[in-house]
């Protein structure tokens, strides 16, 4: 899928991917340490890394494509280079919310699971989490970078007037 309707694919999927990773993180992050929130949010969790996990390997193909179009720049293939890594991240976020739904399922099944799998499972998830909301920034920056380069925003602000 290199086009939706014409357009480039990657900056369109693009866009779901940047916004709903980080928010599947941090959904993850706050269901795997309250409680109340698993019990409230849980079933959200899952199906959301299973999207990014489907979305991810789309929108590096459809990235892949728009590439060949494009110039072979030492700022591009960084940012290709990073791209490629995402599945990986994903992969994780999506073994995290599983995991958390499990505590989720064994809670509501009235087995309660030993505290310490509990705060493992929630340590593991909250560096999951940060790991990946860390990539997608990484991605994002490096793919801004090889689109805008050095003159997006490069106009200089007029010094503020001294204050006395």
């Amino acid at each position: 899928m290199s086009t939706i309707n014409g357009l480039p694919a990657h900056p369109l999927l693009v866009h779901f991917v940047v916004v709903l990773t980080p928010a599947t993180a941090v959904l993850a992050v706050v269901c795997a340490i309250w409680p109340a929130a698993r019990r409230r949010f849980v079933w959200l969790l899952l199906p959301t890394a299973l999207v990014v996990l489907v979305l991810t390997p789309l929108t590096v193909r459809a990235g892949r494509s728009l590439a060949e179009k494009f110039g072979n720049s030492e700022v591009l293939r960084t940012h290709m280079n990073l791209g490629e890594t995402m599945i990986w991240f994903s992969i994780a976020l999506a073994v995290a919310a599983a995991s958390v739904t499990a505590i989720h399922v064994a809670e509501h099944r009235s087995k309660a699971l030993k505290p310490a799998v509990v705060w493992s499972i929630a340590a593991l998830t909250i560096a999951v989490g940060v790991a990946v909301c860390v990539q997608t920034y990484r991605i994002g920056d490096s793919g801004s970078r090889a689109v805008w380069g050095g003159t997006a925003m490069a106009l200089e602000l007029p010094a503020s007037p001294a204050r006395s």
